[in-house]
């Protein structure tokens, strides 16, 4: 098996069952263990006796971490990157330092593994496999209905907190009033709980059977998407102001959901 200088290790989300083989032979080989919170890596790895020391790297020393483990890899050793839960650089820590080690040569790999959006997903049935994955929702309100809107065409994926949960959904409902909402929370554990109705329905229940952990959910696209031709006039008005045919394309797939392609065949045709 090749050898490389750094290694992504996901971690289970919830069930330590879930970690893959290679996973704890990656973490028992190499010489170090970059992680989030060393209590909760060492949990790991005290269950499945891997004596591999550890260092931490997390969103608030990341650049002051940096010239630690590029020394360690000049070195000539081996490092492992791991989070908390599920998988690096997914709404976790480790973009800063990949990009680095990258633009200096070091050999890098990625092990598959634990995901809460692709363990969710694969429970929840959609029209297509478009989705947009926007990560952590933001926390001021009127950014909050900016990203609800912007994404109305599309099946929008997010993690949210236990204790903004119901509230984000109120503003769901505010927006999209006949919204469908998909939930997912506890995911592999012994009380994993999968939700999928309006949403008016899930905050209902959700007000009487909150919980701790973070959930991860996705609002349905609006299956009413404006017709091509619905949008011509639109098209004029922004070739009006100067923009090409591709800034239109973007634009307007952006706001109505309209596959990109096609407005741009409408646009150049015109």
């Amino acid at each position: 098996m090749k050898e490389y200088d750094f290694y992504i290790v996901p971690t289970p989300i919830g069930n330590l069952g879930d970690i893959t083989l290679r996973a704890l032979d990656v973490l028992k080989s190499v010489d170090l263990i970059a992680c989030e919170d060393s209590r909760v890596t060492q949990k790991l790895l005290n269950h499945f006796d891997i004596k591999t020391k550890c260092v931490s790297y997390h969103k608030y020393n990341e650049k002051e971490r940096l010239s630690q483990i590029i020394s360690v890899l000049q070195s000539g050793k081996k490092m492992a990157l791991v989070s908390d839960a599920g998988t690096p650089l997914i709404c976790d820590p480790g973009s800063i330092v990949v990009k680095e080690l990258r633009q200096r040569g070091f050999s890098i790999t990625s092990l598959p593994g634990a995901c809460a959006v692709t363990t969710f997903l694969s429970q929840i049935s959609r029209e297509d496999e478009t989705f947009s994955f926007v990560g952590f929702l933001p926390k001021t309100q009127k950014q909050l209905e900016d990203i609800i809107l912007r994404h109305k065409y599309n099946d929008m994926v997010f993690y949210e907190s236990p204790n903004r949960i119901i509230q984000t959904l109120k503003i769901v409902k505010n927006l999209r009033n006949n919204a469908v909402i998909a939930i997912g929370r506890e995911l592999t554990k012994m009380f994993e709980e999968i939700l999928v109705d309006k949403v008016e329905n899930v905050i209902n229940y959700l007000e009487n059977n909150i919980s701790k952990g973070e959930f991860v959910g996705m609002i349905f696209k609006d299956k009413a998407q404006a017709d091509i031709y619905d949008i011509e006039d639109k098209i004029k008005v922004l070739q009006n102001k100067g923009f090409s045919a591709k800034d239109i394309a973007v634009i307007l797939s952006e706001l109505y959901g309209v596959n990109k392609n096609k407005i741009y065949k409408v646009t150049v045709g015109k």
